[in-house]
């Protein structure tokens, strides 16, 4: 939990809130056989209920649209209002389509109550569904359209969109008759009447091989300096989503060590990392930080996190730095956290700013130093966006991950693994269906544990397993990145007053955490006091003392956490 590399402390209140829960109605796959891609036969499908739905309209007295039991359409004019235009906006959250299903079709299924001699087209959307009332925006891409609305359920072939996992969002649009038609909405009180978007594939095939199945742990680096500020780049209008110009591949499989995938995923085991900060005391060396951190506990770390700003100069905003670069070449992996803010100033970006094109020349720039890079490296786009209110809503979140993915891809900057980072506490488990940008733009899943004991007012010591446990199991139940790896981008533990070796006990049972959660596939130290205060009761470092190095020491000589490649060589 960071900010500008510094570590945030967030109180923990309120009772865990109601998941956002998907019906998905049963599915089964055949699974096929063979060397190559076999069309197979898939079930019913699957259908999914909306998740958000809400009218989009100019007038202040439609109130709050996104808790009606109807949705409603019109054009403009609208019942004589030359500003009544309606649009319905409903999004979906797809997580259970076989990540090589092939043919897939997708229909948008709304219920009217009336007949009506109107034609309503579905649209992609990037508007909000949970918003209250928001103002409609020029209409995405036509998707399909209905000539008479029909009594009963209308029907949209929505598959030029909805393409596999993901959340998307779409709007019905009005045209042929000025007075409103109302649809059923997610809240309408019988369940049978509420949209759904129907999912139906040919089948599954096997994936071919991934064609890169090592990474080169040394690299050479030539990256150019960047301007000293970047370059404004005018308002334009954010691109649609896209798929990924590569796929995903699975993790390897279990055993076969010394192995890495195209996304970084060790063949066995997990990746061992580190954040360790310096200050201007230290004259800003981030190398030495990091090397400082590797002498006490006698290995090199896999991975080395850092945190980034939109600046594009200096080492907070032109990375990878000569730091970076050093470490890359001595075969650490590198995890470019990229924050929209500017450290030196304090200066908060929003989501909006970053979707709107303003900072494209930022992005691009730095697309370009990282596929210059030459090998895979982790990124990620805003860690931790559940707590960032004053940057936008969810979906601006999702909005603006996707432009910055779609902008890396057009810049063929493929070498970007791209890690999506939350805090993982409960008290937010209600919105991370809609924080994910959907499996195309995810390569992996992150999370942030601590057992902060009393560091947060807490009197609960919590072990290794209990901490990193709880999301981990919410993923697995809720379908989230389903498939994917799992990352601790950052991890850390408390000290015991009342116990001096309760920090060196927990690194020691840390190895066998993860191997209870196979899907961790890499775990990285926060080792920073941060916006935590340390005290007789609270140290939050991992070299607070002798016992807690020999613990962190212990912890990364298991074989479990000894790749045969990266920095444990």
């Amino acid at each position: 939990m960071t900010s500008r590399g510094l570590h945030r402390m967030i109180p923990r209140r309120g009772g865990r809130r109601k998941a956002v829960m998907l019906g998905v109605i049963g599915t089964t796959v055949v699974l096929g056989l063979g060397a190559t891609m076999v069309p197979l036969l898939a079930d019913d499908g699957l259908s999914i209920a909306v998740v958000a739905d809400t009218t989009a309209t100019a007038v202040p007295q439609d109130g709050d649209n996104s808790v009606k039991t109807t949705l409603a359409t019109c054009p403009a004019p609208c019942d004589g209002n030359p500003r009544g235009a309606r649009e319905a906006v409903l999004t979906f959250l797809v997580t259970k389509l076989p990540a090589n299903a092939m043919n897939v079709r997708a229909t948008l299924r709304v219920h009217a109550w009336q007949k009506f001699q109107a034609t309503v087209t579905a649209h992609e959307s990037r508007l909000d569904a949970r918003a209250a009332r928001p103002m409609p925006t020029p209409l995405g891409a036509a998707l399909d359209t209905v000539t008479g609305v029909a009594k009963g359920f209308n029907e949209w072939d929505v598959s030029g969109l909805v393409t596999g996992n993901g959340i998307w969002t779409l709007s019905l649009a009005q045209a042929g008759l000025d007075t409103r038609i109302y649809w059923a909405s997610g809240e309408n009180r019988n369940p049978d009447l509420r949209p759904s978007l129907t999912i139906s594939y040919d089948g599954v095939g096997i994936r071919p091989p991934s064609a890169s199945p090592s990474v080169a742990p040394s690299p050479t680096v030539t990256a150019s300096r960047p301007p000293a500020s970047p370059t404004v780049s005018p308002s334009v209008s954010p691109s649609p989503a896209r798929p990924s110009p590569t796929t995903t591949p699975p993790p390897p499989e279990s055993g076969k060590c010394g192995t890495v995938s195209a996304k970084l995923v060790p063949g066995c085991g997990a990746w061992w990392g580190m954040y360790s900060p310096t200050n201007a005391a230290a004259g800003w060396d981030h190398g030495k930080a990091v090397s400082d951190v590797e002498k006490q506990v006698g290995r090199k770390f896999d991975i080395v996190h850092r945190y980034h700003d939109f600046s594009n100069t200096g080492s907070n905003g032109a990375f990878p730095d000569e730091f970076q670069q050093q470490q890359m070449r001595e075969g650490r992996l590198m995890f470019f956290a990229w924050e929209s803010r500017i450290f030196s100033s304090g200066t908060v970006l929003t989501w909006k700013d970053v979707y709107s094109g303003r900072y494209d020349a930022t992005i691009d720039a730095v697309a370009g130093r990282i596929r210059a890079i030459g090998q895979p490296v982790f990124i990620g786009f805003d860690h931790e966006p559940e707590d960032e209110p004053a940057k936008g809503s969810d979906a601006d979140f999702v909005r603006a991950w996707r432009y910055v993915h779609d902008r890396f891809a057009d810049a063929k900057a493929d070498n970007a693994v791209w890690v999506w980072t939350m805090m993982g506490w409960s008290g937010h488990y209600d919105r991370y269906a809609g924080l994910y940008p959907g499996d195309r733009y995810v390569d992996w899943v992150a999370w942030d544990p601590y057992n902060f004991h009393v560091c947060n007012g807490s009197t609960v010591w919590k072990s290794p397993s209990t901490t990193i446990g709880s999301f981990y199991r919410w993923l697995d139940q809720n379908g989230i990145g389903a498939g994917k790896p799992r990352m601790l981008a950052e991890f850390g533990t408390n000290m015991n007053a009342a116990d001096p070796n309760a920090k060196r006990r927990w690194f020691e049972e840390f190895p066998a955490a993860l191997k209870a959660h196979p899907k961790i596939k890499a775990a990285v130290y926060f080792n920073s006091a941060g916006m935590t205060k340390t005290t007789s009761t609270c140290n939050m470092m991992m070299n607070q003392n002798a016992a807690a190095v020999a613990g962190f020491a212990a912890a990364g000589r298991d074989s479990y956490l000894r790749q045969p490649t990266g920095g444990s060589r």
